[in-house]
């Protein structure tokens, strides 16, 4: 991805009973990106607004168990990448009811020449 960075925010998702790693992942993006409002894409054409870029880094025990479509999906604009990495934590209750909590870094980039 190409462009000026415009925003990093972060954010944490869990899913509680059943240890969905896409659930969580698509809970952190979530709150990541509810503290933020891109009041300035409203100012833009609809050719300017495609090409805003945004990145999504998940940290997962289990990365490879993440939809990523699904995490793409939960962002309303934008040309959207979602790479996932080991992190995050995995809870083992006694009980067998896997907790999975997840960590994102939403980046939002946009090519502001031209």
């Amino acid at each position: 991805m190409s462009g000026g960075e415009m925003l990093l925010e972060t954010g944490m998702g869990a899913d509680l009973h059943g240890g969905d790693a896409t659930k969580a992942a698509c809970r952190a993006v979530q709150d990541a990106v509810s503290r933020v409002s891109l009041l300035f894409l409203r100012t833009l054409s609809r050719d300017r607004r495609r090409r805003v870029e945004v990145e999504v880094r998940i940290g997962v025990p289990h990365p490879e168990a993440v939809d990523v479509d699904a995490v793409a999906a939960t962002l309303p604009v934008g040309r959207v990448a979602v790479h996932c990495e080991v992190g995050g934590l995995a809870v083992e209750p006694i009980t067998g009811d896997p907790a999975i909590i997840a960590v994102a870094a939403v980046i939002v980039r946009m090519d502001l020449e031209g």
